[in-house]
């Protein structure tokens, strides 16, 4: 898995983004599937909470994800997406 570079003009959040992407590309997270959670994704990169809430808003702004209140955030159905990138 790739290190997130803070010297990158990228936003943190976004290329934590950019991972979890990577990750359901590829089917290590598959659909309906949940994506490892705020506190995971701190620990995971040594991030504030904010980031990593703002990394998942991202990804459910852009349809790869759906929250369900109290359960956690699910990867969605995305095999009708074209190409979609989050870069």
């Amino acid at each position: 898995m790739s290190e997130i570079d803070h010297e990158s003009p990228t936003p943190v959040y976004r290329q934590i983004a950019a991972l979890i992407i990577a990750e359901i590309k590829s089917g290590a997270i598959p659909v309906n599937r949940k994506i490892p959670s705020e506190s995971n994704l701190t620990q995971r990169f040594g991030v504030a909470r904010e980031t990593a809430r703002n990394a998942v808003k991202f990804l459910r702004d852009e349809g790869w994800v759906f929250t369900v209140p109290q359960r956690g955030t699910y990867v969605t159905d995305h095999s009708a997406r074209s190409g979609d990138e989050a870069q």
